[in-house]
């Protein structure tokens, strides 16, 4: 797998580290922080990490130890692709997505250990309680009053395109080694999105190649840099994602695992930012301007500025959806939205 390009890494800021003395206090620190941090060896602890110190087939065997015999979705990529899951030059994905056995896949990524122009091999964001018996349990950070997903990720050496995720994230390489090339939210502009139906992974994410950024297609780029913050992850380490970051994410070792928490800090049963934009790409995009300078001022005053003055003048108890929002009141506006769509 080709290396980034040296240069493009050697000014970028590193991501701060930080210590924590115990849970309470990395606790403390997700609540105080907006931005990336590392904590160094956090995990460094866990079976898992301890058994993949040993060799990688060490620790395919500790996971084998806890696996559920069901079918696993694995990604497998092109020979030749760098490791990187993208698209192809069509915008289709230039991986398959297959369904097997765990035993099957470790077997595969063991006989295509040492060949340089092996296809990647990705099992991405597989939940820890559903496929496994008792890993969780004995590989886990306690993050307090939080009621994470808990996510495995497990594959050769890979690289995934520049997204980001909307809850908060500490992800936590067991195995391996990973780095990986953050960005604040409002970068979004300069990394150069893509598609935001037909993405890799749910999310949309950023045309640039990181291995071999291409300056006149992709200018901007340059200055999406010069924000950047960069984090070389060992096994035990742990990097502290904030909602919203972009990240770009490598898989440096010829068998790497990397754990994950997501959590959210507003209530499930809001609804998803994503299903709004969609939604107004299809209702507002292509309206005449006039029209949408009228339905921007419309969300800002209800929505971003949402100030006294929308509902003051409107007696408690008739204020409809517009009442401070409750799991029954989202449900109601649920409802509606179904039975408006569905015309």
């Amino acid at each position: 797998m080709a290396e980034a390009d040296p240069g493009l890494l050697a000014g970028l800021k590193p991501v701060e580290e930080i210590a924590v003395a115990d849970a309470a206090d990395l606790d403390a620190r997700l609540l105080a922080s907006d931005t990336p941090f590392i904590v160094r060896g956090l995990v460094a602890d866990w079976p898992l990490v301890k058994a993949g110190r040993q060799s990688a087939g060490a620790a395919r065997d500790y996971l084998l130890g806890h696996h559920r015999d069901r079918q696993f979705v694995v990604s497998v990529g092109q020979t030749g692709s760098d490791g990187r899951l993208f698209y192809d030059d069509a915008m289709a994905m230039n991986f398959r997505t297959l369904n097997a056995r765990l035993p099957e896949i470790f077997a595969r990524i063991a006989d295509m250990a040492g060949h340089a122009d092996a296809p990647p091999v990705y099992l991405a964001s597989i939940d820890m309680h559903e496929f496994f018996d008792g890993l969780h349990e004995a590989n886990h950070v306690d993050l307090g009053d939080r009621t994470p997903l808990a996510s495995i990720w497990m594959g050769t050496r890979t690289r995934i395109a520049a997204h980001n995720d909307m809850p908060d994230n500490l992800a936590c390489v067991a195995v391996g080694a990973r780095r990986f090339t953050l960005f604040p939210p409002d970068q979004f502009r300069n990394l150069y999105l893509g598609p935001l139906d037909n993405t890799p992974a749910g999310r949309a994410v950023s045309m640039v190649d990181f291995h071999a950024p291409d300056a006149a297609r992709f200018p901007r780029f340059a200055d999406a840099l010069a924000h950047a913050q960069v984090a070389e992850l060992k096994a035990g380490d742990a990097l502290y994602i904030p909602a919203l970051w972009w990240h770009h994410v490598e898989g440096l070792a010829a068998f790497n695992v990397l754990v994950n928490y997501w959590w959210r800090d507003s209530p499930r049963w809001m609804g998803q930012p994503q299903d709004v934009l969609n939604h107004a790409l299809m209702a507002i995009r292509d309206l005449p301007p006039a029209q949408k300078d009228y339905w921007r001022d419309m969300f800002d005053y209800y929505v971003f500025a949402n100030d006294d003055a929308v509902t003051a003048h409107i007696p408690a108890g008739g204020r409809g959806i517009l009442d401070p929002m409750t799991p029954t009141l989202a449900g109601r506006i649920r409802a509606f939205l179904l039975r408006a769509l569905s015309r």
